[in-house]
């Protein structure tokens, strides 16, 4: 991924943020000599050096994946930003984002490892709300343990992980304060997200930086 040094994010603890908050990822691999991606929700492990998931086993993409490479992505909150946002709009418009890559090696689960179910109990307890009377514990565990049949669990092995939050660093204090006040207005929580990475990571710093390109 293309970093420029004042859109590198450095901390991993951010970038474990955006891979908590926004898991649905993307896993992108070689099939049959050609690249290919699915599409997924992933987890973090508890020791932040792995990734959980699962593939329905109709989709051919795990049949070689074990042991490849592969580049997941986790995209966070992205937005357009408007130059009419700007004290002049003497300029072209941008995009601002927020995004983790990580490259890492792929291993399959036997279908009675105990992480297959953990995966999918600890899934299901991030995304049901607070209130949701649901509890996948107490389904049937026949229908549990055919739908287990359909689905192959892996882990991906964090062996490189790489951030970039794009959050107009490089324009000025009074120029940033403007983008984020419009988003701030703005429903849309992606909006509403980029205002407040950029008031965490754009504000307090000013670069005087010349810009070459997102």
């Amino acid at each position: 991924m293309y970093i420029p040094s004042y859109f590198e994010l450095k901390s991993e603890r951010e970038m474990h943020e955006v891979i908590r908050d926004h898991g649905f990822a993307t896993i992108t691999s070689l099939h049959n000599g050609s690249l290919t991606a699915t599409h997924l929700p992933l987890l973090l492990s508890k020791d932040k050096k792995e990734l959980v998931g699962h593939f329905s086993k109709g989709n051919q993409q795990w049949k070689d994946i074990s042991g490849q490479e592969v580049l997941v992505v986790f995209q966070g909150p992205h937005c357009y930003i408007s130059p009419s946002w700007y004290e002049n709009q003497d300029t072209v418009p941008t995009w601002n984002y927020v995004t983790v890559h990580v490259n890492g090696k792929v291993q399959l689960l036997d279908d009675e490892d105990p992480r297959l179910w953990q995966s999918m109990v600890n899934l299901t307890t991030k995304y049901e709300q607070p209130n949701s009377q649901y509890d996948l514990h107490i389904v049937d565990p026949t229908y549990i343990k055919a739908l287990s049949k359909g689905v192959i669990g892996f882990t991906i092995s964090i062996d490189n992980i790489e951030g970039k939050a794009k959050l107009s660093q490089n324009h000025s204090k009074e120029r940033v304060e403007r983008v984020i006040a419009e988003l701030s207005k703005k429903s849309n929580s992606n909006e509403q997200e980029i205002a407040k990475w950029m008031s965490k990571k754009s504000l307090p710093i000013t670069l005087e930086v010349q810009k070459n390109g997102d």
